[in-house]
């Protein structure tokens, strides 16, 4: 636990999946094609806390929802992409935009998609409900499935963590 502990004190970037960790998973698919997701504002809210204090927030995902997009530029985060089939290329990218190293990065994920990166960065995490292979290398599992909050739940325990989380801290809407 003490290695674990020590692990997040180096976090200084999140980089999350969408479609069953920032969502539930489910799509709806409306008549003219469009697909809907639901999102936690919790979430939201930690994604932003977490930028205020200096921490960098991405998102890597291989949905291509223009939405999706929208909703993370609404909450600050530019980082964002779409339609990513090889998504250790896309954390590459973002590591050398912005000199991130390994040991900075957690990265929550679901599903096998996700294992290549996982497998890499210094934190990998996923919530209660990941696929079974997710689980057997994540060093973090949330206590609450995708779409209910563990984003927040994650972002909170590591920034707690470091020091970094309070309780009476305003931010805009989220």
């Amino acid at each position: 636990m003490e290695n674990f502990k020590e692990t997040m004190k180096n976090i200084s970037t999140f980089v999350f999946d969408v479609d069953g960790v920032l969502t539930n998973g489910k799509v709806i698919i409306m008549p003219n094609g469009d697909q809907l997701r639901e999102m936690h504002t919790r979430d939201g809210y930690a994604m932003k806390l977490a930028m205020e204090k200096g921490y960098k927030v991405a998102i890597i995902t291989g949905g291509r929802s223009e939405s999706v997009r929208k909703r993370m530029h609404y909450l600050g985060i530019y980082d964002v992409y779409l339609g990513a089939h090889d998504k250790m290329e896309c954390l590459k990218d973002l590591m050398a935009c912005y000199d991130i190293q390994l040991e900075d990065l957690a990265y929550m994920g679901d599903d096998l998609p996700d294992w290549e990166v996982m497998k890499e960065v210094a934190l990998p995490a996923c919530p209660k409900n990941a696929a079974t292979e997710i689980k057997n290398i994540a060093t973090y599992i949330s206590p609450l499935n995708g779409g209910e909050g563990c984003v927040r739940e994650f972002i909170e325990h590591v920034m707690r963590t470091k020091g970094d989380w309070e309780e009476n801290t305003k931010i805009e809407s989220h």
